[in-house]
């Protein structure tokens, strides 16, 4: 199972917004659920997305994605996904609000300390190692930010830094990227 987490630092921890470029730009996060769970035709089946939510009201709150499982997900509907799981959040526990769709409070350092002991962090950063140069990624965990970038203390804690080429890229288009050059490993 691949294993991406992406982190927003303004994305709104509430279900109340009309304009998602207004709302800490959800914007980004819609481009990302649909380019990290999506091919053409299908959603993939093998793909595990962690979306943690630094912005106001109610920050951290983290939404996970479990792509094996029948989650209803259209490229019309994401935005109504992601506004219902905001509104369902419970602050005592997790909560399934759809099929493979989950949402808790858990800040970023939380999940990747959780995530850690059974995988390796690989933070993706423009000052890392090319990825096609690195001969293992299985058991990676894939940790992208958002058009602000990652916490300076999250980028810090974890040596493996891999880029995706010498070019500066979409959030969403580096999700691409990365599910190629696992597909192309196989």
């Amino acid at each position: 199972m691949r294993e991406f987490v992406f982190y927003s630092k303004t994305a709104r921890t509430t279900g109340k917004f009309d304009n998602p470029m207004k709302a800490g730009r959800l914007d980004i996060v819609f481009n990302v659920i649909i380019q990290a769970l999506s091919l053409s035709n299908k959603i993939r089946d093998d793909v595990h997305l962690h979306l943690v939510f630094d912005g106001p009201p109610n920050a951290p709150l983290h939404l996970e994605f479990d792509s094996s499982k029948n989650i209803p997900l259209s490229k019309k509907d994401v935005g109504g996904l992601i506004k219902r799981m905001l509104y369902k959040w419970n602050d005592k526990k997790k909560t399934e609000v759809f099929e493979g769709c989950y949402i808790e409070r858990k800040s970023l350092s939380e999940l990747l300390k959780e995530l850690s002991k059974d995988k390796k962090i690989c933070v993706m950063d423009f000052k890392g190692e090319n990825i096609r140069k690195i001969k293992d990624l299985k058991d990676c965990v894939f940790i992208i930010g958002d058009h602000e970038g990652l916490p300076n203390k999250e980028l810090k804690r974890y040596k493996e830094r891999f880029n995706v080429g010498n070019k500066v890229y979409f959030a969403s288009q580096v999700f691409v990227i990365v599910n190629n050059e696992l597909d192309y490993r196989g």
